[in-house]
């Protein structure tokens, strides 16, 4: 029989217990915070104000940034504060609003990027049909079916693991509320929800991951067949940006929830949280603003324009 007890809040797993290095774990996810709050917001305000902007990629990149402001949103601050106040706690609430968040806008994020590739192939290997398959209401339409999927893909994840009774321990190896890290805690036989969740997720994902491949397959075909190397190299750098993107969210996703779950605290389970929770969100502007022309023209007009008024 297993003592159960009511969990009415978790501990979270922190960097450290010595003061100096919570105070320094602080400083490092706040530079990083920072840098995904303004890289993120610079490229939604770029793409809002130029007309130019105004294409289906730029506004699936558009998406990509909101979702990523509410992702890093999701883990950072929490786990500053508690560095902070030199505290572990999370209540219950906040542990069940933190999974479903990251899950939606994981999912969300990933189902994008598939659009992405979508968007991209039918602009190189089918030009003549892009304006009348990617249009305005597809568009729309491809971006609320991945946002409402996704709340109801998180929804049942979540409600998949709090529906279990916790007696284990309520300490959560990971800096935030992570759904294999949950399952070990619970009391009953969690080994076919852990399993389920995995192959649900792992599923999706790769479905996902084979479009993409497929995508790039007939577009670096067809990008090999045109004879100018100026278009060959317009349409590869269009899409070098995405797969870097794509590249960095999968392998890293991949990692963090392939790998066997150890028993106790890791210093490679925390590496592995950051390593997917913040650094696809914080490099995803700056690849494409890195990689872009139209991007880079437009920040720099920004820029400009807001150094101009402060004169």
């Amino acid at each position: 029989m297993f003592n159960r007890t009511i969990v009415t809040e978790f501990l979270l797993l922190g960097f450290s217990d010595v003061r100096e290095l919570q105070i320094l774990h602080f400083g490092v996810f706040l530079v990083i915070y920072l840098a995904g709050m303004l890289g993120n917001p610079l490229i939604i305000t770029a793409v809002a104000l130029d007309h130019h902007l105004h294409t289906p990629m730029y506004f699936f990149l558009l998406n990509l940034s909101i979702l990523d402001l509410g992702s890093i949103s999701v883990t950072i601050p929490k786990s500053m504060a508690n560095s902070l106040m030199n505290t572990r706690v999370i209540s219950y609430p906040g542990c069940v609003t933190q999974v479903f968040l990251f899950f939606f806008f994981t999912a969300t994020d990933l189902a994008l990027l598939t659009i992405m590739a979508y968007d991209r192939h039918v602009a190189i290997c089918q030009p003549l049909h892009y304006e009348r398959v990617v249009n305005r209401r597809a568009c729309v339409q491809m971006a609320a079916s991945a946002w409402i999927t996704s709340i109801v893909y998180s929804a049942l994840h979540t409600g998949n693991t709090f529906r279990l009774p916790f007696c284990q321990s309520n300490v959560i190896n990971q800096f935030f509320c992570e759904i294999p890290q949950l399952l070990k805690l619970t009391c009953s036989d969690s080994d076919l929800s852990e399993v389920g969740a995995i192959v649900l997720g792992a599923f999706l994902g790769l479905n996902c991951f084979v479009f993409i491949i497929v995508s790039y397959v007939q577009i670096f075909k067809t990008v090999l067949r045109i004879p100018s190397e100026q278009g060959r190299h317009k349409a590869f750098s269009t899409c070098l940006p995405h797969l870097i993107v794509v590249s960095l969210l999968v392998c890293t996703a991949s990692f963090a929830y392939l790998k066997p779950t150890s028993s106790s605290a890791s210093g490679l389970d925390l590496m592995v949280g950051v390593l997917y929770s913040l650094v696809p969100p914080v490099m995803n502007p700056i690849i494409y603003s890195m990689r872009n022309k139209e991007i880079k023209a437009e920040l720099k007009k920004l820029i400009v324009w807001r150094l101009f008024t402060k004169s």
